[in-house]
C-alpha cells in the first residue's frame, strides 16, 4: 500500500479544491496513515536500449549472434547490422543479401558467417564479401524454396540443413544432398540436426526423431523430443540441451539428464530460443511477456515485462542480449551492472535533484513535487515527506546531513528548511524566515561543523547566520557589508574544516576568515572564473569546479594542479564534487568522472558503462563505503563502484574493409600489391567494446613513424607515393591502454616510367640530346663569334676609310693654301694659328682612329678644331652652335668615333656653301628618357632633297656612307642598335637625327 506521510498543513493545500467534508476526511485518513511506510519494489537493473534511431537496421529483430571476432549481428525484417558497442552497420539486398528479411545466423568453423532467409534462400560472408546464388554454384545449388530452420556443421566439416518441409540437405563440399522420408509419421518438418560426440547426426522433427547412417535417415528409439528446433541447443563437446515438457535437459554421451525443471505455463509461453549458462546453472527464456532467467532451485527473475522476446543470448564478456520487436537490449555482465529505482519502484518522482545519507543508512532524496523521499538502502523501506509549501518548494535543489545535531537541511531556490531530531520525528520542520518577509534567492547553503553557522549564497550575495540551531531567520536590513554580508551575486559556500567561509560570485573566489575578507580571486585569472563547488581534501587543499576549466586544486594561496578534458575529464564544465577515500568523484555535463592518485599523476577513470543514464541530467551524488548513488531525472541510479571483479580489457580493434583505387579487396590477406594508379586506399576499422563509446584510435603507415591519434573510424589515404606501407591501427578506451594493433601490409608498384630501366633509357636519351645540344649550341656559337670577327673587322675597315674620308684632299688642299696664303702675306700670326688647328686635328684623327668609342667630350673638341678650320676658311658665311644639355656627363657618355663630323662636313659643303649668304650649323646634344642620347645636326642650307637635284652626278658623301653602314653594323651587333633619320626641314635646310643607347 502507498501512503504518504504529510503535514496537516500540506494536506489542507493539497485538497484546497475539495468540498469541506470530503477535505476533512482527507486529513482524518492521512491522521491514520501517518507514520506508515511503503517498501520499494525491486531496483530495476539497467539495459541499454538499441533501436532503429540508434542506427538499427528495424526495430524487429529475430536473432543475435556474436561472430569470433565479438561484433554482435543481428538478423530483422530489413536485413543485418553489425554492431560493435558504438556503431551499427547495416547490411541488405544491395550488399549482397537474397532476401530483406533474415531469421537466423550461423558462424563456422572457417570463420563464415551464414545467413537464413525467410525465402529459403542461404548466402554468406566471407573476408567481408557476400556470397548468393547469383556468385556462388553451391549457394545456386542449395536453395530449397523452404525456410531453413536448423544450421549444422559437422567435425567433417559437412553443412546440414533442415527446413520447415520435408526436406533436410547436405553439402560436403563438393556435392548436395537432399533427403525426403516417405512416411507421413517420419517426415522431416522442422527438423533440428544434432551430432553428438561420436560423429552420429540425428534430426529431430516434429512428428519423429532420426539417425544418419551414412546413406539415409532412419527412425531411432532416441528419447530426445525438444519442443522445437528453437529449444534446442548444440554444444562444441557434442552434448545438446533441449527444452521439452518437463524443462530444460541435457543429452550427453546417450544419456539424457534433467536440469531444471520448468513449469508448464512457462513453457506455453516460449516464443523464442533460450540459452543455457552452464555456469551459472540459469536457463534464459524468450517469451511473449519478457525475457525470463530460472536456476535449478525454481528462483526466477522477469526482465523486459510486457515486451516480446525472440531470442536471448550470452556474449564473451557475460553480457546479455535480447532480441526483441522493439529493437535490441543488454543487460551487462553482473560486475557492470547499474540500478534504477524510480517512480515504478517506489519512489514519489523520477526526478532526484538532491541527495544526502543519514547516520542510520538511509538516504533522503529529494524531489521536483515537493517531496523529500528518505530510503532505507537495508531493506528499501520508503518514506515520503511533503512540505507545507508546494510551489515555494517544489524542487528540492539541495539537501544536507547535520551530523552533529542529526539534523536534515533542504533548500529549493526560494526557501530553506531544517528536520529537526530526524531519528525521533519527521514532522518537526522550521523554515528559514526573512523578519522583513522581502523574497529571497538561494543558490547554495553551507554547515559549519566547527559551529552552528550556516551560510546562504544567495543572487544578491553572501550572509551567514550565527547560530543555526536557535534562531533560523536573518534580517536583510541589518546586515553589514564585509562583516555578514557580502554583495554581488553568489553561486557557492562552503565551510572548511577549520569553520573558514569560502564563497564564490561575480567576481570569482573569496574568503573570510578571522573577520577579514580575503580576494583570491586577485591570485590568478582562473579564480575569477565562475565556481559551482568546493570541498576540502584531507590535506587542507580546495578542489573547486569551474564552469569550463575543469578541476583546480588550491592551496596556500596557489592553484597546484589543474586537470581537465585533456587528462582525462569528460568535460570541463564541472558541477559537483564528492570526495571519498582520498578519491574525487566529479558530475560533469557529459558524464560521471573519478580521480585518484591525485598527489603524483591524476589517474581519471570515466563511468561510461552507464553512459544513457550517467551522461545527461545528473544532478547530484552521494558515494558510500562500496556503491555510489546518482541522484538523476530518470530516478535514483547506483551501482558498485568497487567491483573487484569488473573486466577492464583493452579493446581489440578489426580492419572491416580495404577499398583501393574503388575497388573492395579481400580480408583474408595480410599483405597487398598494387599496380600503380590513383594511389588512394581506404581502410574502414573498428573496436568492440560495448561498455564503452568513448574510442579513441591511433595509427600509422610505417612502423618508425609517429602514431597519430583520431576518433573517426575511416582513414582515406590519397596520392601515395610508390612505395611499401605498413598500416597499424589500434585502440584504447578512457580507462585502459592501447589495445593490439592489426597490421596490414601493402606494396604501391611504381609507374613504368619510375622503373630503372626506363630511367636508364631516359638518361641515355637525355644525355644524348643534351650532347647534340651541346655540340650545336657549341657551333652556333663559333659561328657567331666568326660572324662577330668578322663585323667588327669590317667595322674597323669602314673606320679607317671615315678617317680618310676625313681627311679628304680636298679639305687638306684648302687648309695648306690658307696657310700659304697667310704666309705670302705675311699675317705669321694666322698662319700659325691655322697651322696649329691643323696638326691638333691631325693628332686627333691619330688618337680616334684606335678607338671605336669616344666620349662626347672628345668628340666635341674634335668637331670644334675642325669648325675653326671652316670658319677660318668661309670666314662669316659660316656660323656654328654647339648646346649640351645639363644633364649630361660629357666625360662618361660614349658615342662610336667618328660618327658626327661627316654629317657636319656634308652640311657645309652641300647645304651652306651652295647658298650666297652662307648659313649656320647648329649642334643639339640632349637625353631622351634617361635611356638614349638625342643628337641633332641643323643646317639652314639648301637643303638636302634641293642639293640632290642640283647635282649633276648622284654622287653621295663617301664620309655619311661609310658612316651609316658602320652604325648598321653596330646595330648587328649591339642589343640596340643606333638610329639615324636624315629629313630636310620644311622649306630649307636638313636635320640630321642620331639616337644612340646610353651605356
Amino acid at each position: 500500500m502507498k501512503t504518504c506521510i504529510y503535514s496537516l498543513s500540506t494536506a489542507y493545500t493539497r485538497c484546497f479544491r475539495l468540498t469541506k467534508a470530503v477535505c476533512f476526511q482527507a486529513m482524518l485518513m492521512l491522521l491514520i496513515l501517518a507514520g506508515l511506510s511503503k517498501n520499494a519494489q525491486a531496483q530495476t537493473t539497467y539495459l541499454p536500449h538499441y533501436t532503429s534511431k540508434n542506427g538499427l537496421a528495424s526495430n524487429n529483430c529475430y536473432f543475435i549472434l556474436q561472430d569470433k571476432k565479438g561484433f554482435i549481428w543481428i538478423a530483422t525484417d530489413a536485413g543485418l547490422s553489425r554492431f560493435d558497442g558504438t556503431n551499427f552497420q547495416n547490411f541488405n539486398i544491395e550488399d549482397g543479401l537474397p532476401d530483406t528479411q533474415i531469421l537466423q545466423i550461423k558462424e563456422d568453423r572457417e570463420g563464415r558467417l551464414w545467413f537464413l532467409a525467410l525465402n529459403g534462400q542461404l548466402s554468406y560472408l566471407k573476408d567481408g564479401k557476400f556470397y548468393n546464388r547469383n556468385n556462388d554454384k553451391v549457394l545456386k545449388a542449395l536453395n530449397s524454396n523452404t525456410v531453413i530452420v536448423s544450421f549444422l556443421e559437422d567435425k567433417k566439416g559437412r553443412i546440414w540443413l533442415g527446413t520447415n518441409s520435408n526436406l533436410i540437405i547436405l553439402w560436403d563440399g563438393k556435392s548436395v544432398k537432399k533427403f525426403v522420408s516417405p512416411g507421413i509419421n517420419t517426415q522431416f518438418t522442422n527438423a533440428f540436426l544434432h551430432e553428438d560426440e561420436f560423429g552420429n547426426i540425428y534430426a529431430y522433427s516434429d512428428l519423429s526423431r532420426q539417425k544418419y547412417n551414412g546413406k539415409t535417415f532412419t527412425v531411432t528409439d532416441n528419447k530426445v523430443n525438444p519442443l522445437s528446433y528453437m529449444t534446442a541447443c548444440n554444444l562444441p563437446s557434442g552434448s545438446l540441451y533441449y527444452l521439452d515438457e518437463q524443462g530444460l535437459k541435457r543429452y550427453q554421451r546417450n544419456k539424457i539428464t534433467s536440469i531444471i525443471a520448468i513449469p508448464d505455463n512457462l513453457l506455453k509461453n516460449m516464443a523464442g530460443y533460450f540459452y543455457y549458462d552452464d555456469i551459472n546453472r540459469e536457463v534464459w527464456l524468450a517469451s511473449n511477456n519478457g525475457a525470463l532467467v530460472m536456476n535449478p532451485s525454481g528462483k526466477t527473475v522477469m526482465y523486459l515485462q510486457g515486451i516480446s522476446v525472440n531470442q536471448s543470448v550470452k556474449d564473451n564478456s557475460n553480457n546479455m542480449w535480447f532480441a526483441t520487436n522493439q529493437g535490441i537490449y543488454m543487460l551487462p555482465n553482473i560486475n557492470s551492472r547499474l540500478s534504477i529505482i524510480d517512480a515504478e519502484s517506489g519512489l514519489s518522482s523520477n526526478v532526484i535533484k538532491s541527495i544526502t545519507k543519514d547516520g542510520r543508512n538511509r538516504l533522503w532524496l529529494g524531489t521536483d513535487d515537493a517531496v523529500i523521499d528518505i530510503l532505507n538502502i537495508k531493506n528499501y523501506q520508503i518514506d515520503e515527506v511533503g512540505l507545507d509549501d508546494y510551489k515555494k518548494y517544489k524542487t528540492i535543489k539541495q539537501i544536507v546531513y547535520d551530523k552533529k545535531n542529526e539534523s536534515v537541511y533542504f533548500s529549493s531556490d526560494y526557501g530553506l528548511g531544517v528536520f529537526k531530531d530526524i531519528y525521533q520525528s519527521k514532522d518537526d520542520v522550521k523554515y528559514l524566515k526573512e523578519t522583513n518577509n522581502s523574497m529571497f534567492v538561494i543558490k547554495h547553503f553551507s554547515l559549519s561543523e566547527t559551529n552552528n553557522r550556516l551560510a546562504l549564497a544567495l543572487s544578491s550575495g553572501v550572509v551567514f547566520l550565527a547560530d543555526r540551531t536557535n534562531k533560523l531567520e536573518f534580517n536583510s536590513l541589518k546586515y553589514r557589508e564585509k562583516e555578514d554580508f557580502f554583495k554581488d551575486r553568489s553561486y557557492h559556500a562552503f565551510y572548511d574544516k577549520q569553520g573558514a567561509l569560502w564563497f564564490s560570485n561575480v567576481d570569482g573566489l573569496s574568503q573570510f576568515l578571522n573577520g577579514k575578507l580575503i580576494q583570491h580571486f586577485k591570485n590568478n585569472q582562473l579564480l575569477t572564473k565562475r565556481i559551482n563547488d568546493i570541498q576540502q581534501l584531507p590535506d587542507g587543499s580546495l578542489i573547486l569546479a569551474t564552469d569550463g576549466y575543469g578541476i583546480l586544486f588550491y592551496k596556500n594561496g596557489k592553484i597546484e594542479k589543474q586537470i581537465t578534458q585533456k587528462n582525462g575529464l569528460t568535460n570541463d564544465i564541472c558541477t559537483k564534487l564528492f570526495i571519498k577515500n582520498n578519491e574525487i568523484w566529479v558530475l560533469t555535463n557529459k558524464g560521471v568522472n573519478k580521480i585518484s592518485n591525485y598527489a603524483n599523476k591524476a589517474e581519471v577513470i570515466n563511468f561510461d558503462y552507464g553512459k544513457d543514464l550517467l551522461t545527461e541530467d545528473v544532478n547530484n551524488l552521494y558515494i558510500d563505503d562500496s556503491t555510489a548513488y546518482f541522484a538523476t531525472n530518470k530516478g535514483l541510479i547506483l551501482f558498485n563502484y568497487n567491483n573487484k571483479n569488473r573486466i577492464k580489457s583493452q579493446p581489440k580493434v578489426y580492419i572491416t574493409s580495404i577499398i583501393k583505387d574503388g575497388e573492395r579487396l579481400p580480408l583474408n590477406q595480410d599483405n597487398f600489391t598494387f599496380e600503380s594508379g590513383n594511389n588512394t586506399v581506404l581502410f574502414t576499422f573498428g573496436a568492440v567494446d560495448f561498455t564503452t563509446s568513448d574510442i579513441t584510435y591511433r595509427y600509422r603507415l610505417n612502423e618508425n613513424s609517429v602514431w597519430l591519434e583520431t576518433r573517426t573510424r575511416r582513414l582515406d589515404f590519397s596520392a601515395l607515393q610508390a612505395g611499401d606501407y605498413i598500416f597499424e591501427v589500434s585502440a584504447k578506451s578512457q580507462n585502459n591502454d592501447w589495445g593490439p594493433a592489426a597490421k596490414i601490409s601493402f606494396t604501391i608498384k611504381k609507374h613504368f616510367w619510375q622503373s630503372l630501366w626506363f630511367l636508364s633509357i631516359l638518361i641515355l636519351l637525355v644525355g644524348y640530346v643534351f650532347y647534340k645540344l651541346a655540340v650545336y649550341i657549341t657551333r652556333r656559337q663559333k659561328d657567331k663569334e666568326q660572324e662577330q670577327l668578322l663585323l667588327k673587322n669590317r667595322i674597323l675597315m669602314l673606320e679607317q676609310q671615315a678617317l680618310q674620308a676625313m681627311m679628304n684632299p680636298h679639305f687638306v688642299f684648302n687648309v695648306m693654301n690658307s696657310i700659304q696664303h697667310y704666309i705670302n702675306t705675311q699675317n705669321t700670326t694666322s698662319a700659325n694659328k691655322v697651322l696649329t688647328g691643323f696638326a691638333r686635328l691631325i693628332r686627333k684623327n691619330l688618337e680616334i682612329c684606335t678607338k671605336s668609342y669616344i666620349s662626347i667630350e672628345e668628340e666635341l673638341d674634335y668637331l670644334n678644331l675642325y669648325l675653326k678650320l671652316e670658319k677660318n676658311r668661309f670666314g662669316d658665311k659660316l656660323h656654328y652652335k654647339i648646346n649640351v644639355g645639363d644633364d649630361i656627363d660629357k666625360d662618361e657618355t660614349l658615342i662610336p668615333s667618328m660618327l658626327l663630323q661627316p654629317y657636319v662636313e656634308n652640311a657645309i659643303w652641300h647645304g651652306i656653301m651652295p647658298k650666297e649668304t652662307g648659313g649656320e650649323i647648329q649642334i643639339n646634344i640632349t637625353s631622351q628618357d634617361d635611356h638614349y642620347l638625342k643628337i641633332e645636326i641643323i643646317d639652314d642650307g639648301v637643303g638636302i632633297e634641293n642639293s640632290l637635284k642640283n647635282k649633276k652626278d648622284k654622287h653621295i658623301s663617301k664620309g655619311m656612307q661609310l658612316t651609316r653602314e658602320r652604325l648598321n653594323l653596330l646595330g648587328q651587333i649591339e642589343a640596340k642598335p643606333i638610329q639615324l633619320d636624315v629629313r630636310q626641314n620644311v622649306g630649307n635646310g636638313t636635320t640630321v637625327l642620331i639616337s644612340i643607347p646610353l651605356k
